[in-house]
């Protein structure tokens, strides 16, 4: 027996049944679900670090999708900011590290 105590993609006990083996899971209430994302989009992002793959930037940004559900935002909205950001602030593209400050 292996324990998981993870959130998992919805199909994932049907395809534990189908493989002939069972597992035991329960529907989480909202508190627990925040805490479950949290840690899932810890975990996805250190897959990707772990391994830089197109499946693993699917997995986090599936994670965000739910994220963005469960706190009830708009995704056109948060696009809309995110362009208004890069807009105003720039992008990563440059890839510009700021060493330091000073004051004149």
């Amino acid at each position: 027996m292996k324990i998981y105590n993870k959130l998992v993609r919805d199909k994932i006990p049907q395809i534990i049944e189908e493989n002939g083996k069972k597992s035991c899971c329960h529907i989480a209430e909202e508190e627990e679900y925040l805490e479950v994302l949290k840690d899932k989009i810890n975990e996805e992002v250190e897959e990707f670090y772990e391994t830089p793959s197109v499946e693993e930037m699917a997995d986090i940004l599936e994670v965000l999708g739910a994220l963005t559900d469960y706190h009830g935002f708009n995704k056109d909205e948060i696009e809309k900011v995110r362009l208004e950001k890069n807009k105003k602030r720039g992008a990563f593209k440059n890839r510009i590290i700021l060493e330091k400050v000073e004051e004149l």
